[in-house]
């Protein structure tokens, strides 16, 4: 099943604090704050919700389409994309800007800091559903704000089902717009923070809220994930890494195991362990896009970690 993944391509930099961020920020001095870091550890990756997705989506063997705005700096980019068969027939680029660049900042707890510059992300309503052919599902992951209400109606306008997944781009929207989406959208799916303000700014609880579609998704990082369909609640744990190295990008993988999942009509079960499968495999390297898996090795890693075969 074809799946158009609206989002943003960005290049990621990111740097290592060989320390604690609560060892450094005083609670009581925030409205003073001036802090640096020091970060011996820098590497610049290939990242972007749109691209990290894409690539997960395409190592399961999906049918993943990335619709996206890039900069003039993105000739490293489209490299990749072509060395991975990606097609980039949505991949918009806009003279006169900058590929979209965040800045990653992780401590010893796998905290983050990050400053996102959106460059070509903020003309993403420049590209539109209806121009992609032959799309069963899609995503609209964090992008140019008003890419992202412009995508969710052309879905919803087309009756092609779709994951709302606001990310950090939750706190852009209204609570009416954020009810827009959930009513548009066949699927929602948010991090436990997110998921605190989606509920803070619509008036509605989770529970409510999940009502409204076919699923919505809550992930609580090494604690699991709950995802709530059909009028249950389904429990799924949190897969042993091999190692914890970077955090970058794991609810990335996650959303590519999800939409894997519906995509091929797996339960809701098998789809959420899938999903915190491909979480636990990328946390164990660095960067959004440089682990690699088979599908057999997924097939294996899953019965290890769950005593069932998945195919």
């Amino acid at each position: 099943m074809r799946t158009l993944i609206c989002g943003s391509i960005a290049y990621d930099t990111i740097m290592v604090f060989h320390d604690r961020f609560k060892n450094h920020i005083l609670p009581d001095q925030l409205h003073i704050l001036n802090v640096a870091f020091l970060v011996p550890d820098l590497r610049r990756e290939f990242g972007g919700c749109a691209g990290n997705i894409a690539y997960n989506l395409n190592l399961l063997g999906g049918d993943p389409l990335i619709m996206a705005a890039v900069g003039d700096d993105y000739l490293p980019y489209d490299e990749r994309m072509k060395s991975l068969k990606l097609s980039q027939q949505h991949v918009r680029r806009v003279p006169g800007t900058f590929t979209a660049q965040a800045f990653i900042t992780t401590d010893l707890d796998d905290n983050q800091i990050t400053a996102f510059h959106p460059g070509a992300m903020n003309h993403s309503h420049t590209n539109h559903v209806m121009d992609a052919r032959d799309v069963k599902l899609g995503i609209i992951a964090p992008d140019g704000r008003e890419g992202m209400l412009q995508h969710a109606r052309e879905f919803y306008a087309a009756g092609i089902p779709f994951v709302f997944d606001p990310g950090q781009g939750l706190p852009m929207f209204s609570g009416a717009e954020l009810e827009e989406f959930v009513r548009m959208a066949s699927y929602v799916t948010v991090n436990d923070y997110e998921g605190q303000m989606l509920q803070d700014r619509t008036g509605e609880s989770i529970e409510e809220l999940a009502k409204r579609v076919k699923a919505l998704v809550v992930t609580l990082g090494a604690r699991g994930s709950v995802i709530r369909a059909g009028g249950r609640q389904i429990e799924i744990p949190c897969v042993n890494p091999q190692q914890v190295v970077d955090p970058t990008g794991c609810g990335d993988a996650y959303r590519a195991g999800l939409l894997y999942g519906m995509a091929a009509g797996l339960d809701w079960q098998t789809t959420g362990r899938l999903a915190s499968l491909l979480g636990a495999l990328k946390i164990s390297k660095r960067g959004g896009q440089n682990h690699r898996f088979t599908r057999d090795e997924v097939a294996q890693r899953f019965k290890d970690s769950f005593g069932t075969r998945i195919w």
